[in-house]
């Protein structure tokens, strides 16, 4: 007589019940009520600070509204306006020029920093923080600073070429040719810290197996960040670059600030964000400005879109 021996479709039918019926297992009754009244606050202040201002710029921008007067419709009179001025057409090379520039030229360079300081040595800690210090600097005394650097008369660029013999040396921010390189000699020094720092947290999520077997295998340190390195942070430098890109398009405070709220001779360093201030706050013709909102949200998205299209060639995230 064979000895009893349940199946084993019967034996796991068994486990399962005694997994659920343990304490504890199941979700109580009231948990999706508690979370719900939890995020509640932010649905709301999601709702009311951000949806409902997102909406109501988009149907401002359909109309003409000084903040005086009632709002009187235009339909698509402001975006017909703004494809026909040619300041507004400026400003968008002016900004698409500094996001090509700085954003290529921080990222690369702040990913040279990360990896010379993906490193137990002494002092790597202070040059960490000396690197990352430029970005959580207040933005105000910053460029105050680098106006003076920029200063064509005492600062402290042109007094170094004049010692080194340039008799001519550039005007930077007086000079239409000069003011935006300037810029993003200002952005550049203000964005590495933050790539560097989202940098080093991918370099060393880096498996130094990998690394090892590489140099075993005889790679060189160029071959091993080519083939191991670069492409094991390759999702870090997407976010880098999308974040970089954004903020880059966004760009407003530095160039107000450096200029004096000038925005350079001949508006050379004027940006989007720029021409929406002049036409909010100084022509006070919300509806333009609303619309030049919009512009730069289908830029910005038309971008990020194009970014994540091209990443399925480079980026690894096996």
């Amino acid at each position: 007589m064979r000895p009893f021996a349940p199946s084993i479709e019967r034996l796991q039918v068994s486990m399962a019940r005694r997994r659920s019926s343990r304490p504890g297992e199941h979700r109580k009754r009231g948990d999706g009520r508690a979370a719900i009244l939890f995020l509640l606050p932010d649905f709301v202040g999601f709702f009311v600070f951000t949806l409902l201002g997102v909406i109501g710029t988009l149907v401002i921008s359909f109309t003409h509204w000084d903040l005086v007067r009632a709002p009187t419709w235009l339909g698509l009179e402001n975006y017909r306006t703004l494809a026909g001025d040619p300041l507004f057409w400026q400003v968008v090379k002016n900004t698409a020029s500094y996001t090509v520039a700085v954003v290529p030229i921080s990222t690369a360079l702040g990913l040279l920093v990360a990896l010379g300081l993906n490193r137990r040595l002494p002092g790597t800690v202070v040059l960490r923080t000396a690197y990352f210090a430029p970005f959580i600097t207040t933005l105000a005394s910053a460029a105050l600073m680098w106006q003076w650097i920029f200063d064509p008369n005492r600062g402290l660029i042109d007094s170094y070429l004049y010692m080194l013999g340039v008799s001519n040396p550039p005007a930077w921010l007086n000079s239409s040719v000069w003011a935006m390189p300037a810029l993003i000699i200002f952005g550049v020094w203000r964005q590495i810290g933050f790539s560097m720092v989202l940098f080093l947290a991918g370099l060393q999520s880096v498996p130094r197996p990998l690394l090892e077997a590489a140099t075993v295998d005889g790679a060189n340190a160029w071959q091993r960040f080519r083939s191991v390195t670069f492409p094991m942070i390759s999702p870090t430098t997407l976010f880098v670059v999308i974040i970089s890109t954004i903020g880059s398009f966004q760009l407003f405070d530095q160039a107000f600030v450096l200029t004096s709220g000038r925005f350079g001779p001949d508006n050379a360093t004027n940006t989007l964000v720029g021409y929406l201030y002049q036409k909010a706050f100084v022509d006070l013709n919300m509806g333009e400005a609303s619309a030049t909102a919009w512009a730069l949200f289908i830029i910005i998205f038309a971008a990020t879109i194009i970014q994540l299209v091209a990443q399925r060639r480079w980026v690894h995230y096996e």
